[in-house]
């Protein structure tokens, strides 16, 4: 018996047939809702951060008391979710269901990374083309990684890349085009005085806000 096989893309999705949103959730390893935020997120395990690893170990710098690595951050479902959607980056399916899944969301605000960091130069063209096929969509993305300052020139529109000093109390460097800090006086972010959450701040994603200051926690 002859045996026929399915059509399918060089990705591995089948030819003519929609990825549908639960479809898209399992290859991501699912989307995060931090309850200050007034949208989604994605978290990726804080181990596995690149500059933050070697922070962890300096006293002063915004690293050394890590909230992603206390708190409810520290379950192992959350680990097992964070170490999941790690590994699904590496799918060629990756942009294409991150795309279904931000564009299924309501909130036009989307922040990448309430955990983790950038991994590498495949991950980050990764992302700007998940924020070019979200066009509707404003993603704000923090860093300590200081190589991405050589790819925000490519940066899609939508998408705003705020250099996180890595000490406290550090000031912004002026060679960012977007930078944020932690300070131990004179924050901007209103969050701690309203509930700990944004509510209808959304400087964070604003170009026209060069810095943004949060207060040591």
């Amino acid at each position: 018996m002859k045996t026929i096989q399915n059509s399918c893309h060089p990705d591995g999705w089948p030819a003519g047939r929609p990825m549908k949103t639960s479809e898209a959730w399992k290859i991501v390893g699912g989307l995060s809702k931090p309850s200050k935020m007034p949208g989604w997120s994605i978290g990726l395990p804080a181990k596995e951060c690149k500059t933050g690893s070697k922070l962890r170990k300096v006293k002063g710098s915004t690293c050394f008391d890590c909230y992603a690595l206390k708190g409810c951050y520290v379950f192992k479902v959350v680990q097992d979710a964070q170490y999941k959607r790690l590994e699904a980056i590496k799918s060629p399916l990756w942009v294409a269901a991150m795309t279904i899944l931000i564009n299924s969301k309501k909130s036009k605000y989307f922040r990448w990374h309430d955990s983790g960091d950038v991994q590498d130069l495949n991950h980050l063209n990764k992302i700007f083309d998940v924020c070019r096929l979200t066009p509707d969509i404003k993603h704000w993305m923090p860093t300590r990684e200081a190589w991405i300052k050589d790819h925000v020139s490519r940066a899609p529109d939508n998408l705003i890349i705020r250099f996180s000093m890595p000490m406290i109390d550090q000031p912004a460097v002026k060679s960012w085009p977007h930078t944020s800090t932690v300070v131990t006086a004179g924050a901007t972010c209103p969050a701690p005085s309203q509930e700990g959450q944004c509510k209808d701040c959304r400087n964070c994603w604003n170009k026209e806000i060069k810095n943004v200051s949060y207060g040591q926690h």
